[in-house]
């Protein structure tokens, strides 16, 4: 009795240690290490040689090789179609080079990539103690509180993509069926908030993960209620952009005039860049915390809702977190990380047509993709083992 008394408290122990977030979660990685002395971009970026942070230019130019190599023509936009891509070690620019018209000034739309914005700004509500995690998002937005079991709901449950309402992501199958299409450009668009608030449960929230934009687009609507519209308005701008020196940045909005967070935010690569480097330092930029303690943990911790929901080959092919993807698996429900190849610390910001931020902590690597992929070319595991394979030191 006493042993097994025993064996059940170290259980619990164990249990708790795991728990690294005041957010929430059991990450099956390692805190993030405190980086000695970074380099901050004031306000851009030293360019360095590869070989002067230990990457080998050599490896570097199969990296490039599989990004640029055109494999399909422009007609069928077929095949690996990449427009922009930086690679940063330590704080460098070590990688620069743009394709298809586009440039180091250019801005490129970031697509789904801005949802991990929107978590930023978040992350700043949270810390300014606006909101919290578990409040149910009626609290703060009135069309949440339509019938009781949306009142379920959590800004948690949001983040993790775990409201159970039933969107209908795919973008191919048309206004009449697909939610994110009616959302972005018909029946939607001139209050989206309000009209993904008005959409059924399919599951009880926080119980089964489905990737939707209306979760997004939910959790900005509720920002601009607890904000007010012009705090809201000033937000990214003055408590994101401006400490990172982004000036080159378009957020457009809904007829509402909140800001579309699942979609449309257009920034160029090296100013991306700035984001992954915010999370890469835990928060921190320039001496200055912006997001609180624990928040880049919540941000590579696999949502909860993975242990409930039904299973299906699909579930491998991401690791969804809170608005983020990590690379940890979630090995209770036999899911798999989706780059194998890459560091399994590897977390990143992901987006419709192959846009891509990656943050690397344990290599030190910040990279951005930007592309214009119509088809399943560009294999993101592939490239990543190229370039943690350019890293020799």
């Amino acid at each position: 009795m006493k042993r097994s008394l025993i064996f059940l408290l170290l259980l619990t122990f164990v249990h708790c240690g795991k728990d690294l977030s005041p957010f929430g979660g059991e990450p099956e990685i390692t805190t993030l290490k405190p980086r000695l002395k970074p380099e901050w971009p004031n306000p851009n970026w030293k360019v360095v040689s590869p070989e002067s942070v230990g990457v080998s230019s050599t490896k570097l130019g199969l990296v490039e090789e599989y990004a640029f190599t055109r494999t399909g023509d422009e007609t069928d936009r077929k095949g690996r179609r990449t427009d922009a891509l930086v690679i940063l070690r330590n704080g460098k620019l070590i990688y620069e080079k743009y394709a298809r018209n586009f440039s180091e000034d250019k801005i490129h739309l970031t697509w789904s990539v801005s949802k991990s914005i929107l978590q930023t700004m978040y992350g700043i509500a949270v810390k300014e103690g606006l909101v919290k995690l578990d409040d149910p998002g009626y609290y703060h937005y009135e069309p949440l509180s339509r019938d009781e079991a949306h009142k379920k709901i959590t800004i948690r449950h949001l983040l993790n993509m775990s409201s159970g309402l039933a969107a209908e992501e795919g973008y191919e199958s048309g206004p009449l069926k697909s939610s994110v299409i009616a959302m972005l450009y018909t029946r939607g668009r001139k209050d989206m908030g309000a009209f993904c608030a008005g959409l059924p449960l399919r599951a009880e929230p926080g119980t089964q993960v489905y990737y939707s934009s209306c979760d997004t687009n939910i959790l900005s609507a509720i920002l601009k209620k607890v904000y007010g519209a012009e705090e809201y308005d000033k937000l990214p701008f003055e408590k994101i952009f401006k400490p990172l020196g982004i000036t080159n940045v378009t957020f457009e909005r809904d007829g509402s005039g909140t800001y579309v967070g699942s979609s449309y935010l257009y920034m160029t690569a090296k100013d991306l860049a700035k984001i992954g480097y915010l999370y890469l330092n835990d928060g921190v930029w320039n001496g200055e915390r912006l997001l609180p303690e624990g928040w880049v943990q919540f941000t590579r911790t696999p949502a909860p809702g993975y242990k409930t929901t039904p299973y299906s080959e699909d579930l491998d092919q991401d690791n969804y977190t809170a608005h983020w993807y990590a690379n940890t698996g979630v090995p209770e429900r036999g899911v798999h990380e989706p780059w194998p190849d890459a560091p399994k610390d590897t977390f990143a910001g992901l987006g419709h047509w192959g846009q891509m931020l990656y943050v690397i902590p344990s290599l030190d690597l910040i990279i951005v993709r930007f592309g214009d992929d119509r088809e399943k070319a560009f294999i993101k595991n592939d490239f990543l083992k190229l370039v943690k394979e350019s890293v020799i030191r």
